[in-house]
């Protein structure tokens, strides 16, 4: 075989295609040395057998020079086992040719021999079609959150990231899940490409737990900016603006009004969407804003999307609630005084809702009201109202009637007045005598308390092992001996403490769980409390009350008590979650005549806070909250009546300020918001879509073939959990599995209860990033495979097309025509085979086999395969036109709609903004040009030889 190679000739390693073109400098004595310029890589091989392909261009080909010119070729020249290539006037000889030309296209990786497995090749188309499912999925962006499917979540989400820039206000009363409805709202729309730039801006308090809920829940990686992170970024970001760094920042409100550079660059960096948790602590009156309002109004100018959040309904400061909206529009918000008139319009239209939905007839005057009221509303509407309606009929018209309600448009609640599904909390106070001796052990709690609720900075030395609460907790344990228990106190160095001493005590398995502990830890120790052969008992310091699911749990113990409501609820909040399907025990101990047992008497008598949710608090709560502080630490071990009277009014005063704030809260209760905030039926169908793509097994086989073709170690665990070792991972670019494995779970239940396992689904960083990395690289994109047909011979194309757009609108348009992959099948005469030779039939029937006779014959490459593409690129391009026209007419007849929609309602609701209307008619012009502008991309091809055994074997 050496006298085959010729000093100068080219030729490509078929093991490592990627070292590039190499060149013959040296033979002798049965050896070839080729150097490979490009990547600077010298080899040596014996002649005979050596894993080389020669480098044969044909005529059309468009070749690059060592000059880097470009050239056609017109003609090819051979002398000596040399080549060379004749084109634009000029020779070439093929030592002359670019080192760097490359043959990762399907064309030139099939006629150079650069031939992958048939396994390979199915992998890649399937990964086409399976890329294709996602971006396709009604449900993409919702179905990667672990979170349990919760109806008025989904609804809201669904409702807000469908519109065009949403501006509103979510304030679903506490423990609905407002911030579970916002980063469901960001992670659908960024996985939709509706958004790229985020901004979110909340209480310093709640930096950590937004981190951790997006992170946690949504893999959101975002970033925290202070000020020491916008001093390192700024040297190297746009215009030394640190805001323009990052797509996905979170920072506290406290730091942005404070550092008033910061701020003017926050907003000059212009956002996708604004998020503002909190919202109630942005006041406004008619005659001025606070500094945070202005800072608010002043980055909301430069953001398309806002979403508030605030869990303070209108009733608790119209003015400020006025303030809220006009920040959602400020060209409709523009006058206080017409709004309160507008409101009282709604109530009597609420009326009329509420007697449609349950079917009983409306009088004449309510009818005259409701077309006066919608004088311009359809011609149908009139016969409507005349008699009750029923069914579907019922449904669109309260939906027609909710269309038309004003603040609907913009401002989102449920209650727990109109959800089902929570528990039952059962409280238990227990009143711990003083042991004998008391002054040193009330002076103890007196200390404790002062720290924990802010009357003391300096944290007192705990001492356990004679407290009577310990005691007690032994004797509960023991007492519960099957039940979890999740504990929660003020700070880490009593939970540090508290462990201790029970562990010297009692022999229990008992986790810890504090702010100092990494995420992993806090996770492991998370995942050791929800094993059910794990922990019995979790003890956290304050940071367990943030935003941890431990429903799993239905035993709290509240070892000492924040005098702040809305702290309380948040430490309830870790058990009482929507889906819990236990009753809730809340055990209170405090030794009796403490200020833990005035505190206790406080929410329990003054607000029953352990019996049901809070549903807000205002400024005489908030006043009564601090009295009580001062008169508890105050009475501690003393007898003084004056101080005990007093305590006894201010919780008989704290009781009707709380009546009264319920009626409140009751009467201004917003029906048409609550209606126009949830409907059932939409959400019924989000579920079901999600539960089927939870249910469907594709993606997980799919996810552990393609982990085991990179060298991942896959080890089951439980059923549909693994354990993914990357020791052996063969693409460096696949997406990053820790040095240490990770577990993960295709089992959204499963993922609940263990936070510490990666659920995977197909908005999974880890599966959308598998899913480029495969397409991203050449592998799979040509091969050969042999067809035994013991009737006929002949031989196949199948030829992977992908069509997509590539205008600037590209990612926006995915959501409508995502790109796409058109499989054909053609014979050698051009005959469209694609239906008949189906993938499922060539996965089970097709044979490995050498091509070598088929490429090695220049009328195989030169004439025969060009004539098969040009044939399978028209089947293709008439796929492709019919595609394009079947998803520019739903584009068009679905935002078409939606702009009618708009206009009409805007003409009845001026909460329908402009912009809005705007963005759609701009949306349906570029969609349709980019849709129309499509490209069709070959990216893989296979050849097949089909014939009798005896002739293909």
């Amino acid at each position: 075989m050496e006298n085959e190679y010729a000093v100068g000739q080219r030729w490509i390693s078929e093991p490592e295609p990627d070292l590039g073109l190499g060149t013959v400098v040296e033979l002798s004595k049965g050896r070839v040395q080729v150097l490979f310029s490009a990547s600077g890589e010298m080899r040596m091989y014996a002649a005979a057998g050596a894993p080389l392909k020669r480098v044969r261009f044909k005529i059309g080909d468009t070749i690059t020079t060592e000059s880097n010119e470009q050239l056609t070729i017109e003609d090819i020249q051979e002398m000596d086992n040399l080549i060379t290539y004749v084109g634009n006037g000029v020779s070439v000889p093929e030592a002359n040719l670019s080192d760097a030309i490359s043959f990762d296209t399907a064309e030139d990786r099939l006629l150079s021999g650069q031939l992958d497995g048939l396994r390979a090749f199915d992998l890649r188309y399937r990964t086409h079609v399976l890329r294709h499912h996602q971006r396709s999925s009604a449900v993409r962006g919702f179905i990667g959150g672990r979170i349990d499917l919760i109806p008025h979540q989904l609804y809201i989400a669904h409702e807000v990231s469908s519109r065009h820039a949403p501006r509103v206000l979510l304030s679903d009363e506490v423990g609905l899940g407002k911030t579970i409805e916002a980063c469901l709202i960001i992670h659908r729309m960024l996985r939709s490409s509706q958004a790229s730039r985020v901004l979110i801006v909340v209480p310093e308090s709640l930096v950590h737990q937004w981190f951790v809920e997006l992170l946690r829940r949504f893999n959101l990686w975002v970033n925290i900016y202070d000020e020491e992170r916008c001093v390192a970024v700024a040297p190297g970001a746009p215009d030394n603006n640190p805001f323009l760094d990052d797509q996905l920042i979170l920072c506290s409100l406290y730091f942005l009004n404070n550092a008033p550079k910061r701020a003017a660059q926050a907003r000059a960096a212009g956002w996708d969407v604004l998020v503002v948790d909190e919202a109630h602590h942005l006041a406004w009156s008619v005659e001025e804003a606070s500094p945070a309002y202005q800072l608010i109004d002043a980055l909301s100018q430069g953001a398309q999307g806002l979403l508030l959040l605030t869990a303070t309904p209108e009733q608790l400061g119209v003015e400020s609630h006025f303030g809220r909206l006009r920040l959602l529009d400020p060209d409709r918000y523009n006058d206080f005084k017409a709004f309160q008139k507008a409101a009282d319009t709604y109530r009597d239209i609420a009326t009329v809702v509420e007697k449609v939905i349950a079917e009983q007839p409306l009088t004449k005057a309510e009818q005259t009201y409701v077309l006066q009221r919608f004088k311009d509303a359809p011609d149908h509407m009139a016969e409507q109202l005349a008699s009750p309606l029923s069914g579907q009929a019922k449904q669109a018209f309260v939906e027609e009637l909710l269309d038309l309600h004003g603040p609907g448009r913009v401002l989102l609640r449920n209650t727990r007045a109109n959800m089902t599904g929570f528990p039952s909390r059962l409280p238990k106070l227990i009143s711990l005598p003083l042991p004998k001796g008391e002054a040193p052990y009330m002076e103890r709690m007196k200390r404790e308390f002062a720290y924990d609720t802010g009357l003391s900075e300096s944290e007192p030395r705990y001492v356990f092992a004679d407290d009577a609460r310990l005691s007690w907790l032994i004797a509960f344990l023991k007492e519960q001996a099957e039940e979890k228990v999740l504990l929660i106190c003020r700070t880490k160095k009593k939970a540090l403490a508290l462990h201790e001493a029970l562990r010297k005590q009692v022999n229990i398995s008992a986790g810890i769980f504090h702010e100092d502990l990494t995420l992993v830890q806090r996770d492991r120790n998370a995942a050791w409390f929800a094993e059910a052969d794990g922990a019995r008992l979790l003890i956290c310091s304050e940071i367990g009350s943030e935003g941890r699911n431990f429903q799993f749990a239905h035993h709290l113990v509240l070892f000492d008590l924040p005098i702040n409501p809305e702290l309380l609820e948040q430490r309830i909040g870790r058990l009482d979650r929507i889906g819990q399907k236990a009753d809730i025990h809340i055990h209170i101990p405090f030794l009796a005549g403490s200020p833990q047992n005035y505190t206790a008497r406080w929410y329990h008598e003054g607000l029953q806070a352990f019996e049901r949710n809070l549903s807000g608090t205002n400024d005489t709560l908030v006043a009564l909250a601090a009295e009580i502080r001062t008169l508890a630490h105050k009475s501690a071990g003393k007898s003084d009546k004056d101080i005990l009277a007093q305590l006894d009014q201010r919780i008989l005063d704290t009781r009707k300020a709380h009546l009264a704030l319920k009626k409140s809260l009751q009467d201004g209760r917003d029906r048409l918001i609550e209606l126009n905030s949830f409907r059932p039926d939409t959400a019924q169908h989000l579920i079901a879509d999600i539960e089927q793509e939870d249910q469907d097994v594709t993606l997980e086989n799919y996810m552990l073939e393609i982990l085991e073709s990179v060298g991942v170690q896959v080890e089951e665990h439980a059923p549909r959990t693994y354990y993914l070792n990357p020791q052996r991972i063969t693409i460096e670019a696949f997406p990053e599995i820790p040095d240490d494995g990770i577990t993960v779970t295709f089992d959204r239940q499963r993922a609940l209860v263990r936070e510490e396992i990666q659920f995977l689904s197909w908005d999974h960083p880890m599966v959308t990033g598998a899913l480029d990395v495969m397409l991203g690289v050449e592998k799979g994109n040509s091969s050969y495979g042999i067809l035994v047909d013991e009737e006929e011979s002949d031989m196949l194309i199948e030829a992977v097309f992908v069509l997509e757009p590539v205008a600037k609108e590209a990612a926006a348009v995915d959501r409508f025509l995502p790109a796409t992959p058109i499989r054909v099948v053609v014979n050698r005469m051009g005959e469209d085979l694609s239906d008949v030779h189906t993938p499922a039939l060539f996965e089970q029937l097709l044979r490995k086999g050498k091509p070598d006779r088929l490429l090695d014959n220049n009328r195989v490459t030169q004439d025969l395969i060009p004539s098969m593409l040009d044939a399978a690129q028209a089947v293709a391009n008439a796929h492709a036109t019919a595609i394009k026209s079947a998803k520019r007419e739903a584009m068009q007849t679905q935002l078409a709609t939606e702009i009618n929609r708009l206009r009409y309602l805007q003409h009845m609701n001026s909460n329908v903004r402009p912009d809005e209307i705007e963005l759609a008619q701009h949306q349906l012009l570029a969609f349709g040009e980019a849709i129309e502008h499509a490209r069709l991309r070959l990216d893989a091809l296979r050849l097949i030889w089909q014939g009798p055994a005896a002739l293909v074997g």
